[in-house]
């Protein structure tokens, strides 16, 4: 499974981004994606999953304003990020779950400026 992520780039403070990610190669059976982050000297952390029929799961510090989607048919995630903050600064990595295997994507940088 390869995971090309895009979308990521500078806002500033209250501004929107929107993250895609397209799935490609052995993606039969892929069940969970989602979006993870990290920033620098911290920990991967979970922001949004959504399973393959529909059912998603958010960090509690964007609920309300990230929407994650999902079209099945072109195997692509989307994070809708809005009323952005400069905590929400990291890098953002796409990640596929496929009996019970993570793969990730190569991660895209998301600041946000005050």
């Amino acid at each position: 499974v390869q995971l090309q992520a895009s979308g990521g780039g500078l806002v500033q403070a209250g501004g929107s981004l929107r993250l895609s990610c397209a799935a490609s190669g052995n993606i039969f059976s892929i069940d969970r994606m989602g979006w993870y982050r990290q920033a620098p000297g911290k920990q991967r952390d979970l922001v949004a999953t959504i399973t393959i029929g529909g059912a998603s799961n958010y960090a509690d510090s964007v609920k309300g304003r990230f929407t994650i989607s999902r079209d099945n048919a072109n195997n692509t995630v989307y994070l809708q990020m809005n009323s952005l903050k400069p905590e929400d600064t990291a890098v953002y990595y796409c990640a596929a779950e496929k009996y019970l295997l993570y793969y990730w994507g190569q991660g895209t940088q998301v600041t946000v400026s005050s």
